[in-house]
């Protein structure tokens, strides 16, 4: 199965999209995809029929957040935890991904039609290395397609920090807390708990979660705003102490005049920025490399 699947929205679901889209859009929407398992439970059948029927929902709501015109999304796939879980389920879910990022890298084409970017996050040594190669291949294919953000020097280091952080939040299936998923990313985002089956979720269930979003819009974008104000001010005065330490250092007993201490603000601060560039760069090359040496071996067997 596709992983964009061609689905047309109905008139009423066009009608309603239009609605939707005439107020503040998320730009980046993240998934907890729970209770595929409770959905098995449910439908009497295996538990990994639950989780593909789960991926299958994924590929349609994928489609329908591009409908309404939502651009990235994140999603918690498998959590470290989930390792706990029977043999028989993990080595299922690892079989699944297999399946699933080997038919991505048949879809070069449909990827490229929509600017596709694939990304991972999280620690990709502790899947199999075949696996491993896979998720790798698929990296390596789709990084160059569309996607662009600066982001403070913590948010770089991170996993995501190539994407802005979400706008909204989703979590299905009832349960109310993010487990540990996009903690620092989700700081000012618009948080929804919906009590649907995650194999169940529906366009309505994504239109009810973008009309939350859109409701705690203003309190969302002025928290954010002043975080960000508060952030640009700690770094001005960071950049200040340094300064005025170096100057106290390096002083020959002379004050100096207030033009002088503001050049030698601006000097020490795009010394900074040029430092923190070059670790990000050096950074970025280091996970660049990992996913391309996979990539490469993946080739090779």
């Amino acid at each position: 199965m596709s992983w964009i699947r061609e689905r047309e929205l109905s008139f009423i679901e066009r009608l309603t999209a239009n609605i939707l889209k005439a107020g503040p859009m998320p730009k980046h929407v993240a998934f907890i995809m729970d209770g595929n398992r409770r959905f098995a439970q449910k439908a009497h059948v295996q538990r990994q029929e639950g989780h593909s029927q789960g991926f299958e929902k994924l590929a349609e709501t994928l489609r329908l957040c591009l409908n309404l015109g939502i651009h990235e999304v994140t999603v918690y796939a498998f959590s470290i935890e989930n390792f706990k879980r029977s043999k028989e389920e993990v080595d299922g879910l690892m079989e699944l991904a297999r399946q699933k990022f080997s038919r991505l890298l048949t879809e070069q084409e449909n990827l490229e039609k929509h600017g596709v970017c694939i990304r991972v996050l999280g620690d990709l040594t502790l899947l199999p290395i075949d696996l491993q190669q896979l998720i790798a291949k698929a990296v390596v294919a789709t990084k160059a397609h569309n996607n662009d953000v600066s982001e403070v020097l913590l948010s770089e280091c991170l996993y995501s920090s190539n994407s802005p952080n979400p706008d909204l939040l989703i979590r299905t299936s009832g349960e109310v807390r993010l487990s540990d998923f996009l903690l620092w990313q989700t700081s000012y985002s618009c948080l929804v708990f919906q009590s649907v089956l995650w194999p169940e979720y529906s366009f309505w269930n994504l239109c009810e979660a973008v009309l939350q979003y859109q409701l705690s819009y203003r309190s969302l974008q002025k928290a954010g705003n002043l975080h960000r104000e508060g952030q640009a001010l700690q770094q001005m005065e960071a950049d200040r102490s340094c300064v005025a330490e170096l100057l106290q250092h390096r002083g020959n007993g002379k004050p100096m005049d207030a033009q002088s201490q503001q050049k030698e603000l601006l000097n020490y601060t795009a010394s900074r920025e040029e430092r923190v560039h070059c670790f990000l760069n050096a950074l970025q090359h280091k996970r660049d490399t990992v996913f391309s040496d996979l990539s490469s071996q993946a080739v090779m067997a």
